[in-house]
């Protein structure tokens, strides 16, 4: 192994090389990163805004991969942050620390099958089957077909197949015609164009360097299907790492319809017997009818009637699935990739079926891996009915084939719940820190059910280069009635007002849905003389540039402001938060985890319903401070936030800002900013 500089010396050669300034809380969350991968011992690290945290964990990473020859994985929840390690990030630093290390680090992204193109799918013309008509008119089956035939251009033309590279970009619906699943390929060795193929590069390229950028999702894949997708590796560094547990659980759900069944039957019509195939399309059309009559909501047990409609259903897939048969050595490529994709929609139904109807196998429902319910969603203004299934816990998924097979590293501005790392620990599969709790005002330290405790892990909160109590207020609305079910109070509208034009606007407003952003927004319109921009009047991404550009906007919105607004400066000086982020009361997958706390002696609302609302209350919260520079008032509309008993939990999870109920003062210090 090369005999390497130090992490310390290392940084800080990176840090003067980008221009940056030395920070004492980058440099402790560097030094930690490289004891974890030197010790093995996993890490969660909370690192405020302003840290420079990407560079406090790729530092010592890049370091690692260099003296051993070991890929590190770093993953990521957003594709913004993705592209700016790959884009901007990871090139400059290769570049700052070549000299030291002796030669340029390399680094590559890598994404699921599906974000790349299939040349077999173009070349053999299957990209030019209509998709399932019966979902879509007679126009968005043009604007499809058009838009298939732009990608079928480019691909001539593109050297990474990438579907984020294509500008512009296309519809989902028309990028599943060109691309295929990882069941639906074929693989490297069978398919005639398996040299070429966009994602097969990629991932030879991903394994000859020393950073691998990914996303949850990815490695949710990687750990669920047991393909391995990703690289050699043994250091993993999550970073947004308060949204892995959310990524994890979505891929791991599975819905089935009547209109899924029947799309997979469609898909097999000239594959498979006559036979199988209808005795498939009337499982379809009996298991629709059955949810028809079924009242929306999580399943306790299987439904009368439900259980034998899933059995014709399973039965029918697998009758489908043996008439078809396996792709055999030396078939037709064309013909081979088509039987792929229907077996792959096959077995998908099949394995659905299957799952639901061994959810209930097990007679406690705090025990039971799966929780099951029937959805009521509208699409074109047809309603459709969907049985979905999620995992209860994805805790011991991540504790088994993460934490269990790599040294990991977890990082994001807000990963504290109530002043405390336990809460996202037990999320994660690992042993709480702190003792279990008695009090039922604090969320449960209950380990999960089969947490052996083995795992052993350190947390950090190196804090920020930002002096909150200097630089912002919090003031909560004390005065206020709590938030109520029948859209928002005129109350709540005048003290929106009064804070908007003390601010002069340059107002982000997160609301907890969109009617109550367009409610305001209306509202406002009238009452002030600042521009109101809202989401959804145009693409979020050109609202938060409009609203950058110019002071006296705001701009009002949900949840994706909540997380995505990076806008430093006087543009934004005023955060209003019209109540706190609970998650909906009726949420199957969140009522049963909670109650799966509960059967565990612990205080299911505040294990899991207020560490969802702490999480979401500290992002939004963020959007306040994004340079050392800022100054403002984050205004919380909710008077939960200092009377309920569980405020207090909630205010600990935020920064430590100067806290006032007055709005009086509030009023005052917004007017002065603007002088």
């Amino acid at each position: 192994m090369p005999d390497l500089p130090e992490v310390p010396e290392l940084l800080r050669t990176a840090v003067h090389a980008l221009g940056g300034k030395e920070r004492r809380n980058q440099l402790t969350m560097a030094s930690a990163v490289a004891h974890s991968i030197d010790t093995g011992e996993h890490l969660a690290v909370q690192a405020g805004t302003g840290t420079g945290k990407s560079l406090a964990y790729l530092v010592p990473s890049i370091r690692y991969a260099v003296r051993t020859g070991r890929t590190v994985v770093v993953s990521t929840a957003t594709i913004a942050l993705q592209r700016q390690l790959v884009e901007r990030d990871l090139p400059r630093l290769a570049k700052a620390l070549t000299e030291s290390l002796g030669r340029p680090p390399r680094f590559a992204i890598l994404k699921g099958r599906g974000n790349y193109l299939c040349l077999n799918k173009i070349n053999t013309g299957l990209a030019e089957e209509p998709p399932d008509t019966g979902l879509f008119d007679a126009f968005t089956l043009s604007r499809i077909g058009r838009e298939v035939r732009r990608v079928t251009e480019w691909s001539s033309d593109t050297e990474t197949g990438d579907r984020d590279d294509l500008t512009p970009g296309v519809s989902d619906q028309a990028w599943r015609q060109v691309s295929v699943t990882a069941r639906e390929c074929l693989g490297k060795s069978r398919c005639p164009v398996g040299d070429d193929c966009f994602a097969e590069i990629a991932r030879a390229e991903a394994a000859q360097v020393d950073v691998v950028v990914t996303n949850h999702a990815l490695l949710a894949i990687d750990a669920i299907t047991g393909i391995q997708i990703l690289p050699e590796h043994d250091v993993v560094v999550v970073d947004e790492a308060h949204e892995l547990v959310d990524r994890v659980t979505g891929v791991a759900t599975a819905e089935l319809s009547g209109s899924t069944v029947s799309a997979a039957a469609r898909r097999c019509l000239k594959l498979a017997g006559d036979e199988e195939v209808d005795r498939l399309e009337g499982a379809a059309e009996n298991w629709d009818s059955l949810l028809d009559e079924l009242p929306p909501g999580r399943w306790d047990a299987v439904p009368d009637g439900a259980g034998a409609a899933l059995a014709a259903v399973r039965d029918a897939a697998w009758a489908v699935h043996t008439s078809i048969g396996s792709p055999k050595p030396g078939m037709d490529p064309e013909a081979a990739a088509a039987r792929n994709q229907a077996l792959a929609e096959i077995d998908d139904v099949h394995d659905c079926a299957v799952r639901i109807l061994t959810a209930f196998d097990e007679p406690d429902p705090s025990q039971r891996k799966d929780v099951v319910w029937l959805a009521a969603d509208e699409f074109r203004g047809v309603a459709r009915r969907t049985v979905r299934m999620a995992p209860l816990s994805v805790g011991g998924l991540l504790r088994s084939k993460l934490f269990g097979e790599s040294t990991v590293v977890l990082t994001s501005a807000t990963l504290t719940v109530g002043g405390s790392f336990d809460g996202l620990a037990i999320d994660w599969g690992l042993p709480p820190q702190a003792a279990v709790r008695s009090d039922t005002t604090s969320a449960s330290g209950a380990e999960p059910p089969s947490d052996t405790g083995a795992l052993k892990w350190n947390g950090i909160d190196v804090g920020s280069p930002f002096d909150h109590e200097k630089s912002g207020i919090l003031y909560v609305a004390k005065k206020l009635p709590p938030p109520g079910r029948e859209g928002m109070p005129p109350s709540h509208l005048d003290e929106i007002t009064e804070l908007v034009t003390a601010a002069g606007g340059r107002t982000l407003g997160l609301f907890s849905s969109m009617r109550a952003a367009k409610a305001a927004a209306e509202a406002l319109r009238e009452r002030v003389d600042t521009p109101i921009l809202c989401q959804g009047d145009d693409a979020t991404g050109a609202l938060v540039e409009k609203f950058a550009a110019d002071e006296p906007t705001s701009l009002f919105g949900t949840l994706s402001l909540w997380q995505g607004v990076d806008v430093p400066g006087p543009s934004l000086s005023l955060v209003i938060i019209d109540r706190i982020p609970f998650p909906r009361p009726d949420d199957p997958l969140l009522v049963a985890r909670q109650r799966a706390v509960e059967a565990r002696g612990g205080n299911g609302f505040m294990a899991v319903a207020a560490t969802h609302a702490a999480l979401l209350l500290a992002q939004g919260v963020g959007r306040l401070l994004r340079s050392t520079d800022d100054r403002g008032v984050i205004a919380v509309l909710d008077s939960r936030l200092a009377t309920a008993r569980y405020g207090g939990y909630l205010r600990a999870s935020l920064p430590p800002f100067w806290e006032t109920t007055d709005p009086e003062v509030v009023r005052k210090a917004l007017t002065r900013l603007r002088s």
